[in-house]
C-alpha cells in the first residue's frame, strides 16, 4: 500500500479524535434541473450561505452537525456536491442549473452515502442521531426508476433509519414527491431559501443537543412554509 493511500484512510480518524461528539448526520438534495435557472438559483445559493454562517456561529451545532450535499441535474444525473463534513467546517458549494430532474438517482446516493457514514460511525465509536434527508424540488422525477427508489425511502424511514422531508417551491408536483416520504410534503412560499436554511440550522441544532426521542423539526415553519 502506497503512503497516499495510508493517509487517505486516516482522514476520517482524524477528524473523529479531534471531535468525538455525537453526530447529527443531515443531507440535502438539491434539484438543479434547468427550470432553477436565474432567480430560483441564485436564491439557493444565497440560501447555502445563510446555512453555512447560522452553523458556523452555532458553539453545539458546528461541531455535532455533519452536512452532505447531493445535486440532481443533467439528464440521469446525481453528485456529491459537497462530501459528508462538520458543520464548523462547511463551505456552501455554489450550485448551478441544467438538465432534467433525476431525484430517483439524487435519493438513491443520499441512502447510500448515509449507509456509508452510519459504518465509519460505528467503526469509530461515534454515536449519531437519526439521518435527516431535505429533498428540495421545483418539479418532479424525471428518471424512469424513481418510484422504486421512492419506496425504498419510505421503508428506510419506516424502519426508522432516516427521516426524509420534501419540500417542493412553486411549480413543484407535491403528490410525486410525498412517494419519497412518509411525512407530508411542504410548500416553499416564493423563493424564501434563505427564511427555510435558517429554519433548519434552528431545527438541527436543538436535535443535536435533545435526549433520545425528542422530536425531529421546529413547528415555527411559518417564515418559509406556504
Amino acid at each position: 500500500m502506497v503512503l497516499d493511500d495510508i493517509d487517505d484512510e486516516m482522514i476520517p480518524y482524524v477528524e473523529f479524535a479531534d471531535n468525538a461528539n455525537e453526530r447529527t448526520p443531515c443531507v440535502l438534495v438539491l434539484d438543479c434541473s434547468g427550470s432553477m435557472r436565474g432567480e430560483p438559483i441564485k436564491q439557493l445559493n444565497i440560501g447555502l450561505k445563510a446555512l453555512e454562517q447560522e452553523l458556523k456561529e452555532d458553539i453545539d451545532a458546528s461541531s455535532r452537525v455533519q452536512l452532505l450535499i447531493v445535486k440532481a441535474f443533467g439528464k440521469d444525473e446525481a453528485e456529491v456536491s459537497s462530501d459528508w463534513i462538520d458543520a464548523m467546517n462547511f463551505e456552501a458549494p455554489e450550485m448551478e442549473a441544467g438538465g432534467l430532474t433525476p431525484l430517483g438517482k439524487a435519493m438513491e446516493l443520499a441512502l447510500k452515502k448515509i449507509e456509508e457514514q452510519k459504518c465509519l460511525y460505528d467503526s469509530c465509536g461515534i454515536t449519531s442521531k437519526r439521518p435527516w434527508i431535505f429533498l428540495i424540488s421545483d418539479g418532479e422525477p424525471t428518471d424512469y426508476d424513481w418510484e422504486i427508489v421512492a419506496k425504498k425511502c419510505r421503508v428506510a424511514q419506516q424502519n426508522k433509519k432516516v427521516v426524509i422531508h420534501a419540500v417542493g417551491t412553486q411549480g413543484a408536483n407535491l403528490d410525486k414527491l410525498a412517494m419519497f416520504s412518509t411525512n407530508a410534503p411542504k410548500r416553499l412560499s416564493g423563493l424564501r431559501f434563505t427564511e427555510f436554511f435558517l429554519w433548519l440550522s434552528r431545527s438541527v441544532s436543538c436535535v443535536s443537543r435533545a435526549a433520545p426521542n425528542s422530536l425531529d423539526l421546529l413547528d415555527d415553519t411559518g417564515d418559509w412554509d406556504e
